[in-house]
């Protein structure tokens, strides 16, 4: 069983504001190590917490990384802090529902490859992710060390943000985690995403000390299986925190508006200046995101995909407000039959 401080764990301020003299006499603060179909593992001061959960916490809504106060005589969560961040996804396009990912993360590592895995629509989709959680981004582009020219790659990915940090690096080398150290110092959390194959658990393992083990990529499409099959949260000898989580296939866009236009500031910045509130930026007069088109200040490409996620987002967004309405609309029912029956 290991101990960590609470500072050691990326406890905070913010997250002490939520605790008063009871909760910090009876409870104790846990960070989720580990998310089970049942129950959760904590790592607290006192060690490693096997926990169920109260019953009006579901382990839907508890994701690796969490704080959470937890009654240590009955093994039982009481209560998920407020997160700092949360890093979710739409998983089902027509019903909206989303799945949570990682909490309070500081950075997202987002790994793609210098090979046939590189793709600047699902990069965007990642960026749009973290942005949308204020979550600091950093583009890690493994394989350098086998691409003839890995400088165009680090260039496509650099033109996908304003300051956006992308680094080429061969995840097998001895310096990955000296190349990655600023974002992994004491107390902060990173967690590493991006299709299977392109190297998370090689440079997992670089920044834990791990050995997770890795499987082999198939090369007609630069792509693996999933070795990463849950999320969990490990402590780094920088003195940070990892989570891994397996590849995704599908990101969906749900309720991430904000995300998108962060990920696309030269376009969004525009839109306002259009002649028209409800402009499509296709060929409405006085169209300030088509003028900067013809003017060669915006790739056309670029528009293609921020229209496109657009679009995704506010369908699955209207779609979990269908849904929202549809639960309260429920609810209002049961409790009225509830209020006839006790009659």
């Amino acid at each position: 069983m290991t101990e960590f401080s609470r500072d050691a764990l990326g406890w905070s301020p913010f997250f002490m504001s939520q605790l008063d003299i009871a909760d910090l006499e009876t409870l104790t603060p846990a960070r989720i190590a580990t998310v089970h179909r049942d129950r959760v593992v904590g790592f607290s001061e006192i060690g490693n917490l096997e926990l169920t959960l109260d019953p009006e916490i579901t382990t839907a809504a508890v994701a690796v990384g969490d704080w959470v106060l937890a009654a240590t005589e009955q093994h039982r969560v009481i209560r998920v802090l407020d997160r700092k961040t949360e890093l979710s996804r739409s998983t089902e396009f027509h019903t909206g529902d989303k799945q949570l990912i990682a909490a309070n993360l500081d950075t997202l590592f987002i790994t793609s490859s210098c090979n046939n895995d590189f793709n600047v629509a699902r990069l965007e989709r990642y960026l749009a992710l973290a942005h949308d959680a204020m979550v600091t981004p950093v583009i890690l582009l493994t394989k350098a060390d086998q691409c003839e020219d890995p400088d165009s790659y680090v260039d496509q990915a650099r033109a996908l943000g304003r300051g956006l940090e992308v680094i080429a690096l061969d995840a097998k080398s001895g310096d990955v985690a000296a190349v990655l150290a600023p974002w992994c110092g004491k107390g902060q959390t990173v967690a590493l995403s991006g299709s299977s194959g392109v190297g998370k658990t090689t440079v997992a393992n670089a920044l834990t000390g791990g050995n997770a083990i890795t499987q082999d990529i198939r090369e007609d499409d630069a792509r693996g299986r999933h070795t990463t099959t849950g999320r969990s949260l490990h402590a780094m000898p920088s003195g940070g925190w990892l989570i891994d989580t397996p590849g995704m296939r599908g990101l969906g866009m749900a309720e991430a508006a904000f995300g998108i236009d962060a990920t696309f500031p030269e376009i969004s910045e525009l839109v306002t200046r259009c002649k028209f509130r409800d402009c499509d930026h296709d060929s409405e007069p006085g169209c300030a995101v088509q003028a900067a088109i013809a003017a060669g200040d915006i790739d056309p490409e670029r528009l293609r995909r921020f229209k496109k996620l657009k679009r995704e987002n506010t369908h699955a967004t209207e779609t979990i407000a269908q849904s929202r309405e549809r639960a309260k609309k429920f609810s209002k029912n049961v409790k009225r039959a509830m209020k006839k029956k006790g009659r």
